[in-house]
């Protein structure tokens, strides 16, 4: 069909609304002949040779028809031609515009020159209507920001007038969830449910109708969509046939209605969603769950076998210690099945062995691979050095003043980058030296959380982390003698403009190399206190071993007297009761009286203890004062101090008691 013919077909249903729904004289989609338009004077508007032109293409398309479709209907063109007055030009413009067309005329001259095809509607063309009169078509709802021009509505029964476009649009109430029921008021008394479902029957399947007496009605629509359509007739004035009549006339008002089972059925689409995403999410989360582990074989003499021969494999060790500890764990371990269950754990315990020499070839590994690489860091330093003594020769003044000034400051320039470069590697190696001296270090010390270390062991820790210290230190001032002495040729060799700043690191390096220099004489007064103080400890354990040895022999004498009386006097068989009862005792009477001979003014019995703890920990304080509150005549308590600062204090009297016995 040509754009002509389909504009001349729009228009009859847009410019003509009074015809309505009646059958039009012809159809253009099926006629093949061509279209006369006439002007209201019956002067021709197309010329001579395009209706010949047009005559020739009709009989062509007619031959065809013809030779196809057998007993198809034609249609006579006998009656009077359609006539298209062109005195309303917007009618014609309309049409175009909605066919997404620029407006022309019959002739083919354009009717706006400032037509922008990108616009849907133009300016001052009233647009297309969702309900177009002839057409039982409801497109889908419009935006309610776009301005619609309704138009008359023509029905078998009754006629449908729009209101007017100056007043606001009608109110409606919030819409309910899954609204498919409309709320229709204002129906004339004489409407019938017929005359309802002819109007709202062409904006959906229609479900139920609840008519009322009172002029309203309750209307249920298939989907919620054909709501929207519904409401679009809502503010449109009714007449029933051609009568005035106020029974026979009213206002439509059409709004959303809330019905149960509309909720109902929203409800039940809701859980139905929310099971399908329920299903749907676990379906997710049970492909993305790793898979559980298999079943463990209950315990028999074959899979004792089965898994003995996995624990003696490296690569199924893993899988076989799974299952014996499962069976541990069941419980299936009992007299007869304990060899077998002792076997499969030597099995087990023999691949540590295993482990073991695995990790220590890893280690090994890694000890080569820092070996290779301190070597191949060390090789990049001499490189690095190479390359700063050929910038260093350059910059001699046999070579520099041959060079240009962009060639000096470019060799002055890559100097300095080289000679940051090394030494940031220079520094790397140094700190992978010290963690491996570190590491030796830590491998000597010997363990601190020794329950019986003394303070002598304290001492000699002391000493040797000094010494370690001292070592550290020794080697940093070496290192800032050497950054000195470096500094001092290139001191030599650099230009005149950089002797300022050379000056002032060098003195900067000696102030630190002077703050080093004390602190170094400081630790070395300090470990030869140290050391002084270990001469004193060790002289004072010299002296109360050779008391212990005296006390002993002392006690050794007595014990022989005693032994001598015995035999000189038979008489007495019953054994005297002596207040030391063991050699240990002994031991911590001859320690106690040697400690409180030193102390001449006495000594607390915590005091005493502290002492003693340093030679047994086992020593309790209970221990030491029921033994020396059985020793009266070697020992005695005495109160010292007044008030707050009153105190218990013991003495050695073992001398005034020998006189006294």
């Amino acid at each position: 069909m040509d754009k002509e013919e389909i504009c001349v077909f729009y228009l009859s249903a847009t410019c003509c609304p009074a015809i309505g729904l009646n059958q039009l004289p012809f159809d253009p989609s099926i006629s093949h002949e061509p279209l006369q338009f006439c002007s209201p004077a019956d002067s021709p508007l197309l010329s001579e040779g395009q209706v010949e032109n047009e005559d020739e293409a009709s009989k062509k398309r007619k031959r065809t028809n013809e030779s196809t479709a057998d007993g198809s209907r034609s249609l006579s063109m006998e009656s009077a031609p359609m006539a298209l007055p062109m005195s309303d030009p917007n009618a014609w413009a309309t049409a175009m515009n909605n066919l997404r067309m620029a407006p022309l005329g019959i002739a083919g001259q354009p009717m706006l020159p400032d037509f922008d095809p990108a616009l849907g509607m133009m300016t001052g063309i009233p647009p297309i209507t969702p309900i177009m009169p002839g057409l039982g078509i409801v497109p889908p709802p419009i935006p309610p920001d776009m301005p619609v021009a309704k138009e008359i509505i023509h029905c078998k029964s009754c006629t449908l007038f729009p209101p007017n476009p100056n007043l606001p649009p009608p109110a409606t109430r919030e819409r309910p969830p899954g609204c498919k029921t409309v709320f229709v008021g204002g129906l004339p008394e004489n409407g019938t449910e017929q005359i309802i479902v002819e109007v709202f029957e062409q904006c959906g399947d229609i479900i139920a109708i609840r008519k009322s007496k009172k002029n309203f009605c309750h209307i249920r629509f298939a989907e919620e969509f054909m709501v929207d359509k519904a409401l679009y007739l809502s503010g449109y004035r009714i007449r029933l046939g051609s009568s005035t009549d106020k029974k026979d006339t009213g206002r439509l008002h059409v709004d959303f209605a809330q019905a149960r089972d509309d909720l109902y059925e929203w409800e039940c689409k809701q859980r139905m969603l929310a099971r399908e995403e329920r299903h749907r999410r676990r379906m997710e989360e049970e492909r993305f769950r790793p898979p559980s582990p298999p079943p463990v074989v209950h315990y028999s003499d074959h899979e004792c076998s089965i898994v003995a021969e996995k624990l003696k494999d490296d690569s199924k060790f893993s899988e076989a210690v799974q299952t014996l500890l499962t069976w541990i764990e069941r419980g299936e371990v009992n007299r007869r099945s304990a060899n077998n269950f002792y076997s499969m754990i030597q099995s087990a315990n023999s691949h540590i062995r295993r482990l073991v020499n695995e990790k220590a070839a890893h280690e090994k590994g890694m000890e080569e691979a820092k070996e290779k690489f301190k070597q191949a860091l060390a090789g990049i330093l001499v490189q690095f050095e190479q390359i700063v003594a050929v910038y260093h020769s350059a910059s001699k003044q046999k070579a520099w003043d041959h060079f240009t000034k962009a060639q000096r400051k470019n060799i002055s320039v890559w100097c300095k980058q080289a000679e940051e470069i090394r030494n940031i590697h220079n520094d790397e190696l140094m700190g992978i030296r010290r963690e491996e001296e570190m590491e030796m270090s830590d491998e000597e010390i010997e363990d601190p959380n020794d329950p019986k270390e003394n303070d002598d062991s304290a001492l000699v820790s002391q000493t040797e982390a000094l010494k370690e210290e001292n070592d550290s230190l020794r080697w940093q001032v070496d290192a800032y003698r050497n950054e000195v002495e470096l500094l001092k040729q290139e001191q030599g060799k650099m230009s005149r403009d950089e002797d300022v700043t050379k000056e002032q690191q060098l003195k900067l390096l000696q102030q630190a190399l002077q703050g080093m220099q004390q602190h170094l004489l400081k630790l070395q007064d300090e470990y030869q206190r140290k050391e002084t103080e270990l001469d004193k400890v060790k002289d004072e354990k010299m002296q109360l071993e050779k008391l212990l040895e005296n006390l002993q022999e002392q006690e050794c004498r007595v014990s022989r007297i005693c032994v001598s009386n015995q035999e000189n006097d038979p008489l007495e068989r019953t054994p005297t009761c002596t207040p030391v009862k063991s050699e240990r005792e002994a031991l911590l009477v001859g320690i106690i009286s040697t400690f409180l001979h030193v102390h001449p003014f006495g000594a607390s019995i915590e005091y005493i203890c502290s002492y003693l703890q340093r030679l047994d920990t086992k020593i309790c304080t209970s221990e030491v004062e029921t033994l020396m509150s059985r020793l009266q005549c070697t020992f005695k308590q005495e109160m010292t101090g007044v008030g707050a600062s009153l105190e218990k204090r013991w003495k050695f009297c073992g001398f005034d008691g020998l006189k006294m016995t």
